[in-house]
């Protein structure tokens, strides 16, 4: 980093030049703006700016390079990609910049680099028309889609980011970008399931789709029901129409059930009668308010990891049941299996996201207030995704994994990809000045 003068005057003009906030350690609102999602994070980055527009961005990055800083990206904050921002380190923060403009004519929606997944939905609802979203509303839009995520309509419509049309970025140079098929279309390529290496994706443009019933049904069941829970679920699945999609969880926040989600690009009606099989089963409940299942409040400990497997065979049912019985509690933890296919696995295969061929994807989530739990949290994750190992496709979606090393990221960016990224990385970022996130060397 630079002389302590350099850095205070370069401080001093960056609170000046920018629209939006600067942290520093020591000012008022540095602890709130720097507190994370897993409450393990503990990062004190030398500055934080909250940056107001695409102007405040490139001020931002222009003020990292003069004092030779890494860079940290902070869209909605729920990612767990590489390492924890330094004191060395400058977050940018987006989260001012969250508008999200819909043309209804166009059926297409440009949402700002700091925009959620909430504030997508509640955009796009009125016109009838939505993108596949996330399964949490307040994961942000940007990392989701080209980290290569995998959410709640993607069997039905694909993966949001084979919906994406442009994207606007600010590189490593402090330089304005856009990347599309006809412009920049090496980044464009890349920015398919490579995340956060190439620059700061001020905004996306996405593609829309008619949508005008969704509907969801969740029921709870005792856990001696489990194993008769997930075979129907699959059944339905397996056996339904691409529209059809959800999950099996298995959630420790209250009494530990079993929770069976349907959700549906359609009527209700339709709906009920998909899931004849699951409420033939004796059920606990219908509860309301089934699309906050997932929802996960900030502010306790976290640890997650994925597995895709091949298939979903009776020995594997049990594997899941038996892990997802042996979580720990209390806390708001749960173990997740959800499917794939139908429009996923129909996608673009020319992209980095080489999971999409996975028909399954087995998701264990730990969550706990205690640091005295952080080994016996952190050792049901390892063992929830060993234990399905087995059947593992290979292939990762990286937005459901935290830093877990090289062979991870090659996994869920296809090693037949590595070079072409690796020689993208080295024409926007031969520096690596974003290296918090699931990185690509620079060759």
């Amino acid at each position: 980093m630079a002389s302590h003068s350099k850095a205070g005057a370069a401080l001093d003009a960056l609170r000046a030049d920018l629209t939006g906030d600067v942290f520093a350690p020591g000012d008022p609102g540095y602890d709130e703006a720097r507190a994370f999602f897993d409450a393990r994070a503990d990062r004190r980055p030398a500055v934080i700016a909250r940056c107001a527009h695409e102007a405040d961005v490139v001020r931002a990055v222009r003020f990292a390079r003069d004092l030779d800083l890494h860079i940290a990206v902070r869209g909605g904050g729920h990612g767990a990609a590489g390492p924890s921002p330094d004191h060395g380190a400058l977050v940018v923060d987006l989260r001012r910049m969250h508008e999200v403009t819909v043309d209804p004519a166009a059926e297409a929606v440009r949402v700002e680099g700091g925009a959620t997944m909430g504030r997508l939905d509640r955009a796009t609802r009125p016109y009838g028309l939505a993108t596949t979203g996330c399964r949490t509303s307040a994961v942000g839009v940007a990392g989701f889609v080209l980290g290569g995520g995998t959410g709640r309509l993607d069997r039905a419509f694909g993966l949001a980011v084979d919906g994406l049309i442009g994207v606007e970025l600010v590189t490593a140079d402090a330089e304005r970008v856009h990347a599309n098929p006809d412009e920049n279309p090496e980044l464009f390529w890349a920015l398919h399931g490579g995340g956060g290496n190439f620059g700061i994706a001020t905004a996306l443009t996405l593609e829309l789709r008619e949508l005008p019933e969704f509907s969801v049904a969740l029921l709870l069941y005792l856990p001696e029901y489990g194993r008769e829970v997930v075979r129907a679920f699959r059944e339905i699945i397996t056996g339904g129409p691409d529209r059809l999609g959800g999950a099996v969880t298995y959630p420790t926040a209250g009494r530990p059930v079993y929770g069976a989600l349907l959700t549906y690009a359609g009527g209700a009606a339709d709906l009920r009668k998909l899931a004849q099989p699951l409420l033939a089963l004796p059920h606990e409940a219908e509860p309301p308010g089934a699309g906050a299942l997932l929802d996960v409040p900030p502010g306790l400990r976290a640890h997650w990891s994925a597995e895709c497997v091949t298939g979903l065979p009776d020995e594997l049912v049990d594997v899941f049941c038996a892990r997802a019985e042996a979580l720990p509690v209390p806390g708001g933890s749960w173990h997740m299996l959800f499917p794939l296919g139908g429009a996923v696995a129909a996608g673009p295969v020319q992209y980095p996201v080489p999971y999409r061929d996975a028909p399954w994807v087995v998701h264990p989530f730990a969550r706990w207030a205690d640091p005295a739990d952080d080994e016996r949290a952190l050792a049901w994750v390892r063992d929830a995704r060993a234990g399905v190992r087995p059947w593992s496709a290979g292939a990762v979606c990286l937005g459901l994994v935290g830093d877990e090393g090289p062979e991870r990221v090659g996994a869920g960016l296809g090693a037949g990809n590595l070079l072409r990224l690796e020689k993208v990385k080295r024409a926007y970022d031969p520096d690596n000045v974003f290296r918090f996130n699931h990185n690509i060397k620079p060759v």
